[in-house]
């Protein structure tokens, strides 16, 4: 179950549907928000202790309010490691790094996208694209493969090519692009009324960052 109330402008605090798709408003993203009360009510350590080990045993705090929808490659519970030999050479006593690296699709970018897919195939996407430059184009396309939905991603020529083939080696139709990563947000920008696709880009949608803010938890 999820608490989400509504979302929010970040330019001017205007609040807006969650339960539509949603992009951006006057050109700046969108905040989810949550009733904070009912999920102290009923998010408690007992409950969330006796879940699986993944980030989504704190739903509560996830967008995502029909469980059937998620879509999940058991992401989340990475390890925090003690660095006692790198924390003495940059003079830190207490160095401890999070070991991204072990989520599905090798980083923090499977949290993210894990969300984010979610959400959409809850509000009935069928089709994601998402410019790249490294690892968030096959953790888009992991992530929709793993519920059904096309996939598209494109990258600058220069990508490397174990980005370039993670993304198509999941499904996606990978596409290389001779320019820059905006020259790739440009694609997917004109090809939303085109191809009808929905635009996954860093902050153009509202649940990335949702995902993200599990590594905090």
């Amino acid at each position: 179950m999820s608490y989400v109330t509504h979302l929010e402008a970040a330019i001017d605090g205007t609040r807006l549907p969650h339960d539509e798709l949603q992009t951006l408003h006057e050109g700046r993203p969108l905040w989810v928000r949550y009733d904070l009360e009912a999920v102290r009510s009923n998010m408690t350590p007992e409950a969330v202790a006796g879940r699986a080990p993944t980030m989504w045993r704190y739903k509560e705090l996830l967008p995502v309010e029909d469980e059937s929808k998620i879509a999940s490659l058991g992401e989340g519970m990475t390890p925090l490691l003690k660095c006692e030999r790198l924390g003495a050479a940059l003079g830190l006593n207490d160095l401890w790094v999070k070991d991204e690296s072990q989520l599905p699709t090798g980083s923090f970018k499977s949290r993210g996208l894990a969300v984010a897919i979610s959400r959409a195939n809850e509000l009935g996407v069928e089709r994601v694209a998402i410019p790249t430059a490294g690892n968030a184009g096959g953790a888009m396309a992991a992530y929709a493969a793993r519920v059904g939905m096309e996939a598209f991603v494109f990258m600058p020529a220069d990508t490397p090519i174990v980005n370039q083939h993670e993304a198509a080696y999941y499904g996606a139709r990978a596409y290389l692009v001779d320019g820059l990563i905006t020259d790739c947000g440009a694609v997917v920008r004109e090809g939303t009324i085109e191809m009808g696709w929905f635009d996954m880009s860093t902050l153009k949608e509202p649940y990335r960052i949702e995902g993200k803010k599990t590594m905090g938890l």
